[in-house]
């Protein structure tokens, strides 16, 4: 119900900074919570962030916490994920979805079988 679409990806410098947009249409955007995710090949697709519908409780995942920020605006239907201090490592795409629940590290996806196109984030070095 809930058509949600990635962007900002592109390539950065290693030790540089980009943000991440998630862009929400179709639905109740303010009562979802949304999780951003990964994928490299050869890599399960990791949990790197989720945020609730308020913005009241955040995840980081312990790979990026300290450099990404997960916030969100609900009046722009977006979540974002500044990422900050980047690594090679985290080279990927990115995928953004929505959550029926998370905690920590845990989470339900909505509908595991949504997974958008993704952006893809390219680090230098």
């Amino acid at each position: 119900q809930v058509h949600m679409v990635e962007s900002g990806g592109g390539l950065v410098q290693d030790g540089g900074s980009l943000r991440l947009s998630c862009t929400a249409s179709g639905g109740t955007f303010s009562m979802l919570d949304v999780g951003w995710f990964r994928q490299t090949p050869g890599k399960e697709r990791e949990f790197v962030a989720g945020i609730s519908g308020s913005g009241g409780t955040t995840f980081h995942a312990a790979s990026v916490r300290g450099r990404f920020t997960i916030s969100r605006d609900n009046a722009k239907n977006t979540v974002y994920l500044q990422m900050s201090s980047m690594k090679p490592e985290d080279a990927a795409v990115y995928y953004c979805a929505g959550l029926l629940t998370f905690s920590g590290a845990r989470y339900h996806l909505i509908d595991p079988e949504s997974w958008g196109q993704g952006t893809l984030v390219t680090v230098s070095s």
